[in-house]
């Protein structure tokens, strides 16, 4: 007899039923949701919306390390002992996030094979993207690597869904995720916009062509779509 498929787990709808240890708020766009050196006592989850993480240096300077999007968890450094934050969360976007203190995570990752495992698959796919991004900052041309991080920003080739439109990001930020200045952000955006490789008037809409030429073509090679 076949066996019945396994329904997939939702996060949302599981963590809409736990009982104790979680709070829901609403972060409006630009809100700190946590900062770096806050006790690191929580994981949240991004239930609606869009989250940036950023690293501020001793000299004032900061660094974007990672964009991320509702379905995602955030803080979970947390549970490997971490006593302060070492990072900023902060709303990219209006959003609706789940906080769960650590004593509570701890508790379900070991009582709830399924949730257990969503959060698994979390931490591997953040493993991955740190991977790719470090041969991304290496190896690519910075124009590459804003080629890359729009698509990662428009959440294309993510289980097949493509979500083109972005909330406006500046310049600023792109050349901090990229490690270039907001000048040669300037001019590939203008670039990419020429060849019709994106639209931004407010907001941001990447174009599937975008990827073909990162897929396709040499960074140098790059050619306005016919």
């Amino acid at each position: 007899m076949a066996r019945k498929s396994k329904s997939k787990f939702d996060p949302e709808a599981f963590l809409a039923k736990a009982d104790g240890g979680l709070t829901i708020a609403r972060y409006a766009k630009g809100q700190v949701i946590f900062s770096q050196g806050d006790p690191a006592d929580s994981v949240f989850y991004i239930r609606e919306g869009r989250a940036k993480i950023s690293v501020i240096s001793a000299q004032g300077k900061e660094a974007v390390v990672a964009f991320l999007k509702a379905g995602d968890f955030i803080g979970e450094g947390c549970l490997t002992g971490r006593a302060r934050r070492v990072s900023t969360a902060r709303a990219l976007e209006d959003s609706v996030i789940t906080r769960m203190d650590k004593a509570t995570m701890v508790r379900t990752l070991r009582a709830e094979p399924d949730f257990s495992e969503r959060f698994t698959a979390h931490l591997l796919a953040r493993t991955v993207r740190v991977e790719e991004d470090l041969v991304d900052q290496l190896f690519n041309s910075s124009e590459k690597r804003l080629a890359r991080a729009l698509l990662l920003l428009a959440n294309f080739g993510k289980d097949g869904k493509q979500e083109p439109v972005i909330a406006k990001v500046s310049q600023e930020t792109l050349a901090d995720m990229i490690g270039t200045t907001r000048s040669r952000v300037s001019h590939f955006m203008n670039k990419f916009r020429e060849l019709g490789y994106i639209h931004y008037n407010g907001d941001l809409e990447v174009h599937s062509s975008l990827l073909d030429a990162v897929l396709h073509e040499k960074p140098s090679q790059i050619k306005a779509p016919k």
